[in-house]
């Protein structure tokens, strides 16, 4: 008999939020399943979506050319940023001691469509997301990265909120 394989998507961000979220996620969701021997074939896939490249004019609205050496840093920039991230989540899994198949993908765009499409190309068993919590202001004003997801995913969607925030 196969075990069927699981894949639980944890999307991340550089707030502290994100990085409690993935501290619950492996304390409450993956540990729990290691002691119950269902984890061998779970795999835990951080997910961090970078914010679409700007679209560039050829001039600024000073009427001055964007030079390669101010686009070449942005992309510097975001790749640095992707890099702390992902090795910030990394190290928390590391501290958690807590043993599972680990993957890390990187998308651009808008974050509610590329978290939504890459739950739905991955076939996940779950979503575990952190919440910013943000008021009704401003929630009304930015949109709610994790609402939105909650109903478009078909799978279960774990939001979790920080201490701070409740």
């Amino acid at each position: 008999m196969e075990v069927e394989k699981k894949i639980i998507v944890m999307a991340v961000d550089e707030s502290e939020e994100s990085m409690y979220a993935l501290s619950w996620c492996l304390n409450n969701i993956i540990s729990v399943s290691q002691q119950n021997n269902c984890t061998s074939n779970t795999t835990l896939v951080l997910l961090y979506v970078k914010p679409p490249p700007p679209a560039y004019s050829a001039f600024d609205v000073a009427g001055y050319m964007f030079r390669n050496d101010v686009v070449a840093a942005l992309e510097e920039y975001t790749s640095k940023l992707v890099d702390s991230v992902m090795s910030k989540a990394q190290a928390v899994c590391m501290k958690s001691n807590i043993k599972i198949k680990l993957e890390k993908k990187v998308g651009s765009g808008d974050a509610k469509d590329v978290i939504c499409g890459t739950v739905e190309k991955l076939g996940a068993n779950m979503l575990v997301m952190g919440s910013h919590g943000y008021g009704f202001v401003k929630r009304a004003l930015l949109g709610s990265v994790s609402y939105d997801c909650a109903k478009r995913v078909k799978c279960p969607v774990m939001i979790v909120k920080h201490p701070k925030n409740t």
